[in-house]
């Protein structure tokens, strides 16, 4: 039988990455008051990166009401694009060329800058170099990524347009056009983020959990964060890393939480080999994205929709990955697979596919980090980088690309 069938022992609205092994992450309950340089909240992949940066010079406690990597990190699919969800030339009508040049060649960057963290501090987290396939679909055709791809590539980004016989012959795709582009990568977001977070341990970072911040007061000389553990947490930096939930009391203008849905294949899938080594995506909306991980399961995600409670329905979880499931089918019907798990959770959107990285408005000495759009991983290294230089009293070149 070729396509999709469903495991009679599928799992259900449970991520692949929280049955990943090495997830342990030492924690601490809050059980006095405690006074540091940095508090971080959230102990997801924004908070592991955050911690992982600020760690090396300051005193760190990070915070979070649920165990660590148990939010938006576990959805993920972890496709680590330097793409962004608009193309440049789409970004380049919203915010104007030259900021839409830096924050493509910010973003390239960024995922440089993930390679060589994971291999310098020796993070097993099945990090691999990928190529990107970006499909021509029904919001940007072929004429519209042929001139993406000549806008990338006078950038010195490593992107190539396909015309529809190449992607045929070359992927077995029928699709008018596609770019193919290189210098991203893949990986599990979970092993990732605990990696990072036991690094920050190392430097003296502690994690408190379950810990949930109930109120934030801030003066010239610090923050005090008032806890449900009837503890406080006194710091001279606060910095919000809470994933797509918004903080109480911080501006989101233009950004809104939706849903989307996901599924993971069983593994050692036999697949086209190209397959193996290419990240794919395409130009619709929604769009379908998918990937081979690196025990040979395909993990597909899609069918995003407006709803922020949406991905708590179980109902609509089955009819949301049976959809995946099909379209995929559909693009690829020689790749025969059994669906072994299926989850969904929240995402994030904003008007530019930007995330939002900057001081909270009327509030001395905090940051909040909102990782909106499909690069939620990239973004949580530019965010890293663009706080901890201004924690440092130094001003990172791109900042004002992510202030909302």
């Amino acid at each position: 039988m070729t396509g999709a069938t469903l495991k009679r022992d599928l799992r259900t609205g449970r991520s692949l990455w929280a049955d990943s092994h090495g997830l342990g992450v030492p924690v601490k309950p809050l059980e006095r008051a405690v006074s540091v340089d940095v508090a971080i909240v959230g102990a997801g992949i924004s908070g592991a990166f955050m911690a992982h940066e600020l760690s090396r010079d300051h005193s760190v406690a990070v915070l979070d009401r649920r165990p660590p990597l148990m939010g938006s990190t576990v959805a993920s699919t972890a496709l680590l694009q330097w793409e962004i969800d608009l193309p440049l030339t789409a970004l380049a009508e919203r915010i104007g060329a030259e900021k839409a040049r830096r924050a493509y060649r910010r973003s390239r960057s960024a995922v440089d800058a993930l390679k060589t963290i994971v291999a310098d501090e020796r993070i097993v987290c099945g990090l691999n170099d990928k190529a990107t396939l970006y499909l021509a679909g029904d919001e940007y055709g072929f004429r519209a990524l042929e001139a993406e791809a000549e806008a990338r590539a006078a950038l010195g980004l490593e992107s190539a347009f396909l015309g529809k016989a190449e992607v045929r012959e070359r992927f077995g795709i029928e699709r008018t056009g596609a770019i193919l582009s290189q210098g991203s990568a893949s990986g599990d977001p979970a092993r990732l983020a605990a990696g990072l977070l036991r690094r920050a341990q190392a430097n003296g970072a502690t994690v408190y959990s379950p810990v949930e911040v109930e109120q934030a007061a801030s003066d010239p000389e610090g923050v005090t964060l008032l806890t449900d553990a009837g503890h406080a947490v006194r710091a001279r930096q606060v910095v919000f890393c809470c994933g797509y939930e918004f903080p109480k009391g911080v501006p989101t203008p233009g950004a809104e939480v939706i849903s989307t849905w996901a599924l993971a294949s069983r593994p050692r899938l036999r697949c086209p080999a190209w397959l193996r080594e290419t990240l794919v995506w395409e130009a619709s909306d929604p769009y379908l994205y998918f990937r081979m991980g690196g025990d040979g399961r395909l993990i597909v995600g899609g069918e995003d929709e407006s709803d922020p409670a949406a991905h708590q329905d179980p109902v609509k979880l089955k009819h949301k990955c049976a959809t995946i499931a099909k379209k995929l089918r559909d693009l690829l019907p020689e790749v025969e697979f059994e669906v072994d798990y299926t989850w969904a959770g929240a995402f994030g959107e904003s008007a530019t596919g930007l995330p939002s990285i900057a001081p909270v408005p009327a509030m001395d000495n905090a940051w909040a980090v909102m990782g909106f759009g499909g690069n939620g991983i990239t973004y949580s290294v530019i965010a890293s980088q663009i706080v901890a230089a201004g924690i440092r009293g130094r001003a990172d070149p791109d900042a004002d690309l992510y202030r909302p």
